[in-house]
């Protein structure tokens, strides 16, 4: 288990991490999702051992990363910025992980085959779909139990990104890993996450199981009698309200079968439901906290 206990970061006056707090089960594939300057990379830069914590504790199967040698080798972390020595091939930089890691050498074959690298080739001169490629070549070699990736698929083509995805279920079903992805493209996080955070002024907003938080956010679709105003729905938990004439279409947190009842009291002429998807939960929840900081 990855546990976060009242972690805080800053940079110079700007505080970017404010006692954060998070729990990551075993097996579990982590959505980590925010705006621009949430502070998504820097967490993952912490947990990595990149950066120091100003005060807190990042905990991995109990134990603090930031003091254990032999913990820290067991996280592998793919930066939204790859960065290797002028002059490095991958042939070279393998000599370097099989010195610092537990690295297997059938898993490093298989992959430079199914991503279609050169290990003699200068990785400078790689197009950045290649340069993330090498990372998660790498990333995978050494069957990390903790796997951070940021950004993962950037630069990458629909075929590799089934490769990747392929590769994640793996390493969870083999070694019941934790991974925690950052990405923009919550569509693709949605297929292969079964846990998300939600990342907002230094904290973590929400955090949990997903599939659970969908089912309970759901949009509604309403005709009445009458023009209704969002006035109307103040028993609700709403997040999102719209109206056109009598029709309304509402976003409602709250179990569905209370909320349909409560909505059928209002005796609407019309009533449907619809699960919402992970962009919209995110969008909803960003929306809703917007509105009680006014």
């Amino acid at each position: 288990m990855l546990r976060i206990e009242n972690l805080t970061k800053s940079f110079g006056c700007r505080e970017v991490l404010k006692d954060l707090n998070l729990e990551i089960q075993d097996g579990s594939i982590f959505g980590l999702v925010g705006i621009n300057g949430a502070g998504k990379s820097t967490l993952l830069r912490l947990i990595a051992g990149v950066y120091e914590a100003d005060g807190g504790h990042i905990l991995f199967q109990d134990e603090d990363v930031s003091l254990d040698p032999a913990v820290r080798r067991q996280i592998a972390f793919v930066s939204d910025e790859q960065y290797y020595p002028i002059g490095s091939t991958i042939r070279s930089v393998k000599l370097l992980y099989q010195t610092m890691y537990d690295f297997n050498e059938a898993v490093y074959q298989k992959y430079l085959a199914l991503f279609h690298l050169d290990e003699n080739a200068g990785i400078v001169n790689l197009s950045k779909g290649n340069k993330r490629r090498v990372a998660l070549l790498f990333a995978f070699c050494i069957h990390p139990r903790l796997l951070l990736l940021d950004e993962a698929y950037d630069g990458l083509e629909p075929l590799a990104r089934l490769t990747v995805k392929k590769a994640l279920a793996e390493l969870i079903e083999e070694d019941h890993a934790i991974v925690i992805i950052s990405s923009h493209n919550l569509k693709e996080l949605e297929d292969i996450c079964d846990s998300f955070g939600i990342l907002e002024d230094g904290r973590m907003m929400q955090y949990g199981d997903l599939l659970a938080s969908k089912s309970v956010i759901n949009k509604y679709q309403a005709a009445f009698a009458k023009p209704m105003t969002k006035a109307d729905f103040a028993g609700f938990d709403l997040l999102h309200f719209s109206s056109e004439g009598r029709v309304c279409q509402m976003v409602i947190k709250g179990e569905r079968e209370q909320v349909m009842a409560k909505l059928e009291e209002m005796n609407p002429l019309v009533l449907d439901v619809l699960q919402v998807n992970f962009e919209e939960l995110f969008i909803y929840e960003m929306e809703s906290r917007g509105d009680a900081h006014e």
